[in-house]
């Protein structure tokens, strides 16, 4: 059978899709041509900003190469602009004369960037931000001008404004509307995100409007003027004011078009030879700018193109995630705020830490989620989004929908894997539309090992990448023991592909004292890192050059710096330090005072035996600090938290050691310090084991010859039972045993490892030959600790002493 003609005008994302799509279900129906008019093969248009940034250059972004084409016996035009279709005939003709005939003919010209109208437009200097082309100017301007102006505070815009910056341009942002990103972010969020991009150097105006360009003698820009009467040096002017459908073709063919190629739910145009998808179409009256509805289109147009005659485009749900110069933001929904929230029955759940950088508002209407905004935080964007486009009641989880997905209990504790508790229909890659049964069949009938090949197969990961680290658990939990990881140790983050074994040999080797220069003598990708390095950074630092290292506050979460837990409600939690869990009267009578004082909400006795003061509003946190007089907690840290007693051989009738005494001497030799996760300890002082020793991080149980010492203890959700180490005879060399054994995990384990985790990786025997076999180095990893612990400042006096430098403690409003 003669196969009919299929040409593709538009060698972007979406036409190269649908292409694609055909191919899987339909390889053998077509003799494909595509014509682009860009030099290149289909590219990854969404990863133009590294290009600008000097992350990636443009074959790392090729998504289809020639030899791809060729392969797929696909005939490819690049530098092909198509200027004329004859419908009557069914001929296309490209400006170099090059012509092709279709039987099918598919348009994906996708849209061009809106030009502001003004004088001076059309100067040397002003240009879009669109394509590769533009990229390649915008790098060029950078190496001979100083001055850079953006007008328009999108999400291009901003790209193009942090790429100018790190080419070293002098770069002002001009917006016109009262926050950046109003379209995907709401006021609060996007006043957030300008005041993080001004700390890094970008420059603002916004309720601006632009008036004209000028230029010099040679014709290139100079300036921009304002409405206000107002001006700006400019050499280069981006604009990135939005995009227009580009439909200029398929009008000239007499194609109906209205702001966009209409087409209807199969895709078709009025034509019905013709078929359009991308950013050039109008459907149901909607052009859609964003990835994912374009690949939904593109699936639905490949079935008709097939002669399947199944499936319709209804229309796209979307969600927004982005990620702004290692900002991550989400937004999905109706999030607007307004006076006219009550009315329609809205309401508003919202966590804003100011301070921490982290912003969460879901609005909620006739029990559903409508809307939602994350900034800082976007691990349970995908979920939100889930249940908004699943319409799914929400009253049951209502009080821990804030915390998202993993605070609903049907997952592990740290490290634990977020794929497991997905069902097959939920979605991962939002871009492409993958949900996780399609990648697990995949993985099970076609052979997948490697998450390259999870992309190549059903695109996920393939776009954006923010679903790599989903895949990556897909294919893990589907493969078992058969999963080989790319390297031994994961890499810390996406800002390097060094591992965090390498990167703490690195801090020694070269001893980095602070996080720019470690970042920039281990060719960080980014000069700022991002919220899973830079903690990890800052802590192997300190652990490594105790004394010496510079420790950087900002880059510890928030609970940390201001140290107080977070509430649901933005409130805190204050526990005062109880060593070995003995209060006395007079502690007791300041911490009802204190109570009264503050009106607290509630006090109650936690497990760790001690008194948490719940609901503390953060402006009240130094003042009831100084009332109680008391140490902190650290019930709120990577460190060690308290150390549990039973009464002990003091009082009770079945004890053989004293307990409470030896909890205390440890938990005060051991204060202040700071571990790569939480650290319990517990003293019982028999087997009884009334102290709970055997699920802590330290367990040390008294016996009548002395103290046996269990590690690797775990009480959370998923109980790990704490492993023996040994027996010692003395309360001296329980210290220095436990001791050794904390600090050799202080200072080999990865950053958010509990003892646990460190174990199972390391082995017991390992563990065992450094703190038993080897006592001199045992000695010498127990003075190191107590030397990393000398002159430690405790925190709340330190704050009570100094408020005026802690400006963290005041309430910020946006």
């Amino acid at each position: 059978m003669q196969k009919m003609k299929l040409v593709v005008v538009g060698n972007g994302m979406a036409g190269m899709r649908v292409v694609e799509e055909l191919l899987k279900i339909a390889p053998h129906i077509y003799d494909i041509t595509v014509f682009g008019d860009e030099p290149y093969p289909n590219y990854n248009r969404i990863m133009l900003s590294p290009v600008l940034a000097n992350e990636q250059t443009i074959n790392d972004i090729i998504l289809n190469t020639r030899e791809w084409y060729a392969a797929n016996n696909i005939t490819l035009y690049t530098s092909a602009r198509i200027n004329k279709i004859d419908r009557k005939n069914r001929v296309v003709y490209a400006e170099d004369g090059t012509s092709a005939e279709y039987d099918r003919l598919l348009l994906a010209t996708g849209s061009k960037p809106f030009m502001l109208p003004i004088p001076g437009a059309d100067l040397k200097g002003v240009i879009g931000y669109r394509d590769i082309k533009d990229t390649n100017d915008m790098i060029d301007a950078a190496k001979a001008h100083k001055h850079a102006v953006v007008i328009g505070g999108g999400l291009l815009g901003l790209e193009a404004a942090n790429g100018l910056k790190i080419q070293g341009m002098d770069v002002t942002v001009i917006h016109r509307n009262e926050w950046l990103l109003e379209r995907q972010l709401d006021k609060t969020a996007g006043k957030m995100l300008q005041q993080n991009l001004e700390a890094k150097g970008l420059k603002f105006q916004l309720n601006q409007n632009t008036k004209e360009l000028t230029g010099d003698s040679s014709g290139r820009v100079n300036a921009i003027h304002f409405a206000d009467g107002t001006q700006l040096p400019a050499d280069l002017v981006v604009m990135a004011v939005g995009i227009r459908p580009n439909f200029s073709l398929a009008e000239s063919a007499g194609i109906y078009c209205n702001k966009g190629i209409v087409v209807n739910d199969t895709m078709q145009t009025y034509d019905p030879r013709i078929y359009s998808v991308g950013e050039c179409v109008a459907h149901r009256g909607i052009s859609y700018g964003l990835v994912a509805p374009l690949f939904e289109m593109a699936k639905v147009c490949a079935t008709h193109l097939a002669n399947f005659g199944i499936g319709s485009y209804k229309g796209s749900v979307t969600s927004t995630k982005l990620k702004v110069t290692g900002i991550d933001l989400f937004s999905a929904g109706d999030f607007a705020s307004g006076d006219d929230i009550a009315d329609d029955g809205r309401e508003e759940i919202v966590l804003h830490d100011a301070v921490g950088g982290v912003y969460k508002k879901l609005v909620i209407k006739n029990d559903k989620i409508i809307g939602s905004v994350l900034y800082g935080d976007t691990a349970d964007g995908a979920w939100y989004f889930q249940m908004l486009r699943d319409a799914k009641p929400i009253h049951e989880i209502r009080d821990s929908l804030m915390f998202g997905q993993d605070s609903l209990g049907n997952s592990g504790h740290q490290g634990q894997d977020k794929a497991a508790a997905m069902t097959n229909e939920m979605e991962v890659c939002g871009c492409n539309g993958v949900c996780k049964g399609t990648i697990v069949k995949a993985i099970q009938d076609q052979g997948l090992f490697t998450i390259d090949d999870v992309k190549k197969q059903t695109k996920a990961g393939s776009s954006c990448g923010s679903c790599v680290g989903l895949v990556e658990q897909i294919l893990a939990s589907t493969l078992g023991g058969g999963y080989a990881p790319p390297s031994t140790s994961k890499a810390i983050c996406g800002c390097s592909d060094k591992n965090h074994e390498e990167v703490r040999a690195e801090i020694r080797t070269h001893k980095y004292l602070n996080i720019p220069d470690a970042m920039k003598g281990m060719n960080w990708r980014t000069q700022n890192g991002c919220a899973t390095c830079r903690p990890a950074l800052n802590y192997y630092l300190l652990s490594t050059w105790p004394h010496e290292a510079v420790d950087d506050p900002q880059s510890r979460f928030i609970n940390e710096r201001v140290h107080a837990n977070i509430q649901k409600d933005g409130t805190y939690s204050v526990i005062p330090r109880m060593y070995g869990g003995v209060t006395t009267p007079d502690q007791l009578r300041k911490i009802a005072d204190v109570a009264e004082k503050y009106a607290v909400p509630m006090v109650k006795v936690t497990g760790g035996q001690r008194i948490d003061l719940l609901g503390v509003k953060k402006e009240d946190l130094v003042d009831m600090w100084k009332d109680l007089d008391m140490p902190s907690g650290y019930a709120y840290a990577k460190g060690i938290r308290t150390v549990k007693t039973c009464v002990g051989s003091e009082f009770c009738r079945f004890g053989t050691q004293d307990s409470t005494q030896m909890g205390i001497d440890i938990e005060k030799a051991f204060d202040h310090m700071w571990a790569p996760h939480k650290v319990k300890f517990a003293v019982s002082g028999c087997p009884r084991n009334c102290a709970e020793s055997g699920i802590k991080d330290v367990g040390i149980i008294g016996v009548d010859s002395g103290w046996e010492i269990y590690v690797g203890g775990n009480g959370g959700i998923k109980t790990e039972v704490a492993q023996f180490l040994c027996k010692v005879k003395t309360s001296e060399e329980v210290l220095e045993y436990s001791g050794a054994f904390i600090q050799i995990y202080r200072e080999e384990a990865r950053y958010l490892d509990r003892t646990v985790h460190w174990i199972e990786r390391v082995g017991l025997e390992y563990v065992k030959q450094r703190v038993l076999e080897d006592s001199e180095g045992r000695k010498a990893a127990y003075e190191r600790l107590l030397f990393a612990l000398q002159g430690a400042i405790e925190p709340w006096s330190e704050r009570v002493q100094k408020r005026a430098e802690h400006k963290e403690f005041e309430t910020i409003t946006v």
